[in-house]
């Protein structure tokens, strides 16, 4: 005779939990945001993140590693990628693409969130980000005291670096197709790199930079 198995819920599948139809406290966020949910919090609102297209991944990785090589060779601090959130203030909770957290910031870095503005934050637009990038995240970062802030827009294949000074974001200028850090001092990328159909090498990428450094 068959035995009937019990039937167990698992509940919703991983990365289809259910958007809030209300606005969260910054405690009920945390414990509804699990690892498994890419999302920010803004004044209570909830902000789900799109998954990313395989190009916006390619292009997050090779500047993922370009900048954590220079960064790790001069002992700087770290980079971290877009598994980790940044606490701007108590009402603020964002997910940069990437950011740097200097050396002498990482306590800072808990196990789950940044605690306060990482020193540098980098957004790569995607379609449902234009307005959030270029505007949301520039006031939100620029009050928080990001001291840098760059933004990729791959559609329109523009970058622009914005560093911050007395308090507001000043735009950093272009120098013969290169965009160069003033946090991380001698670090910079070449735009053409960015809008290649094949990225160039990370090895090649970074002797560039640092031969010139």
């Amino acid at each position: 005779m068959a035995t009937t198995q019990p039937v167990i819920d698992l509940g919703p599948p991983t990365g289809c939990k259910p958007l809030p139809d209300r606005e969260l406290s910054e405690e009920e966020f945390v414990a509804w945001c699990d690892e498994d949910v890419k999302a920010e919090w803004v004044e209570g609102r909830v902000i789900m993140m799109s998954p990313a297209n395989t190009a916006h991944v390619r292009l997050t990785s090779f500047l993922d590693r370009v900048m954590a090589a220079f960064v790790e060779r001069r002992d700087l601090g770290e980079v971290f990628g877009p598994e980790l959130a940044t606490r701007l203030s108590p009402r603020i909770r964002r997910v940069p693409d990437l950011m740097f957290v200097a050396k002498e910031r990482l306590p800072n870095v808990g196990p789950t969130h940044l605690e306060g503005p990482p020193d540098l934050a980098l957004e790569i637009v995607s379609p449902d980000s234009v307005d959030r990038d270029w505007r949301a995240k520039y006031a939100d970062y620029q009050a928080a005291g990001v001291r840098e802030y760059w933004v990729i827009d791959p559609a329109h294949q523009r970058v622009e670096a914005y560093r911050l000074v007395d308090g507001a974001y000043q735009s950093i200028a272009h120098d013969q197709g290169r965009v160069a850090s003033s946090v991380l001092a001698g670090f910079y990328l070449r735009e053409e790199w960015l809008w290649r159909a094949e990225l160039p090498k990370v090895s090649e990428a970074l002797q560039e930079i640092e031969s010139a450094s």
